[in-house]
């Protein structure tokens, strides 16, 4: 993420690919899909996250193009390195061989494809080159920093997610009723938990233990290891499979509460910014692109994906909004059963859902931080340049840490937090960096491959206008957002 291009990894099938890019796209942001689905309308959530979908899909495409079109540009660069280094070992060539191997200064005008035939195919996508790399490669140093600076405010709306979704889901498991004496009730934070010690109270102290258990991981460097993909992966697969399983037996025992309206255009922003965080995944692209060992059916795979999670979002939210009164649907959905008996009467698999949120996102929340404190170094460093030891290993990891705990300390509305990261830094990340990264990896590679040469992985919406498109469509989406946040506080004033 900090930029650089770093080892491919183990090369895997396409078929696995699939599957990881799976496993990427659907995560935390699912969990509250349900109650902005609730509030904006089932027919305007299914048509929006639809069209969403199909635009997250377009960027998809823009992200691996500007792969293919960095690889071929650094390909290209190391061949005329090493024919470099080749003539100036050799003293006994003619000028024939000069024009040749393109090294006179007539012949260098030209496209290197032009006069250089070879089996090499540039557009392979061989090496790793991570977002950061593409930018410093095709934006100018404006562009370079507005890039970090949205991925930096984007990470930092992740982790003000992680940081209240942990600890409200361990409140709720703790001052929750399990006893199947109540139904799904919906609690005011100044409601008592233990005692004299209130809700909001309780949220608090497991916000500070949970910044002490994960904080420390900010000042070190934290690895994600196989096993451990592994194991929160299968978690997550079976807590949605048990949710959609409940929510349809419940629907279908005709014991269903949910009666959700049609459209309501005032759930619509939030919704907005929900399946933009939903569908997120251009940012990690590269990581999870390169290893694919046979990249020819790279856009079928795109394709069956995209209708897989869209199909498996609407599966989820459209079995809660059906099953769950609009009034009592949570903002991590998850707590609708674990303190519903009617839904799910077994307190083990209750307590299981409840603390599902814990473990996955524990697990991703010291992997962020580090990304995001490398980052910030990227964003300052200077060529040549190192950091003090009190700034590289104090000053950036607080910084780091402290501004997401602040936001989860002042509030915990979970489809607040991902709506707003989703609306405003999202849309940077799925829809303008992507947009710009192909029209400027275009304009870097006619010069040097001339206009003939195609890129194999060129993205269907190759057109000019696509890329107009994307950006007057994230424009609009972000004064739409804006406007709608002003008006609403003006109504509440």
């Amino acid at each position: 993420m900090a930029g650089g291009i770093t080892e491919t990894g183990e090369p895997y099938s396409p078929f696995v690919g699939l599957v990881y890019m799976f496993n990427l796209i659907v995560g935390t942001g699912a969990l509250t899909m349900p109650k902005a689905f609730s509030t904006a309308g089932w027919v305007v959530s299914l048509a929006l996250i639809s069209f969403l979908a199909f635009m997250s899909y377009m960027t998809t495409t823009f992200v691996i193009e500007a792969m293919a079109a960095a690889n071929a540009l650094l390909h290209w660069k190391r061949r005329e390195q090493e024919e470099i280094k080749d003539s100036d070992s050799s003293s006994d060539y003619s000028d024939d061989e000069v024009i040749i191997r393109g090294r006179s200064e007539q012949v260098e005008t030209r496209p290197i494809l032009s006069v250089r035939p070879t089996l090499v195919d540039y557009f392979d996508i061989m090496e790793r080159v991570e977002m950061g790399q593409m930018a410093s490669m095709f934006f100018n140093k404006v562009g370079v920093n507005m890039f970090y600076i949205c991925i930096i405010v984007y990470l930092y709306g992740d982790l003000a997610i992680y940081a209240a979704a942990v600890p409200m889901s361990l409140m709720e498991v703790a001052c929750g009723n399990h006893s199947c004496n109540t139904g799904s009730l919906k609690c005011n934070d100044t409601e008592s938990c233990w005692g004299p010690v209130k809700r909001k109270d309780a949220y608090r102290v497991f916000l500070a233990i949970f910044t002490l258990l994960l904080g420390p991981f900010t000042f070190f460097n934290a690895q994600k290891t196989k096993y451990l993909q592994i194991l929160t992966s299968l978690m997550r697969w079976i807590a949605f499979s048990m949710m959609i399983i409940l929510a349809l037996i419940r629907i279908g025992k005709g014991h269903g509460k949910g009666h959700p309206q049609v459209a309501q255009l005032t759930g619509i922003p939030n919704l907005f910014g929900v399946c933009v965080y939903s569908f997120m995944c251009q940012h990690s692209l590269p990581s999870l692109i390169t290893p694919i060992s046979d990249k020819r059916r790279v856009g079928a795979l795109l394709i069956v994906d995209y209708v897989l999670i869209l199909g498996f979002y609407t599966l989820l939210s459209f079995t809660a909004i059906f099953c769950f009164d609009s009034s009592l649907l949570r903002d991590m959905y998850t707590l609708n059963f674990t303190d519903n008996c009617d839904v799910l009467g077994l307190a083990t698999l209750r307590y299981f859902l409840g603390l599902f949120p814990v473990f996955t996102i524990s697990t991703n929340f010291p992997i962020i931080t580090v990304t995001l404190r490398n980052n910030w170094k990227t964003l300052f460093h200077r060529d040549g340049g190192t950091y003090p030891w009190v700034v590289d290993r104090i000053v950036f990891p607080l910084i780091t840490l402290v501004p997401p705990i602040i936001v989860a300390f002042c509030t915990h509305d979970l489809e607040a937090l991902v709506g707003i990261t989703g609306a405003y830094a999202g849309t940077g990340i799925q829809y303008i960096i992507p947009a710009t990264l192909v029209y400027f990896s275009r304009r870097h590679l006619e010069p040097v491959f001339g206009r003939g040469v195609v890129n194999k992985h060129r993205s269907p919406f190759f057109h000019t206008f696509w890329v107009a498109f994307v950006v007057l469509w994230a424009t609009f989406c972000l004064m739409f957002v804006t406007a709608n946040i002003i008006l609403t506080a003006e109504s509440k004033n």
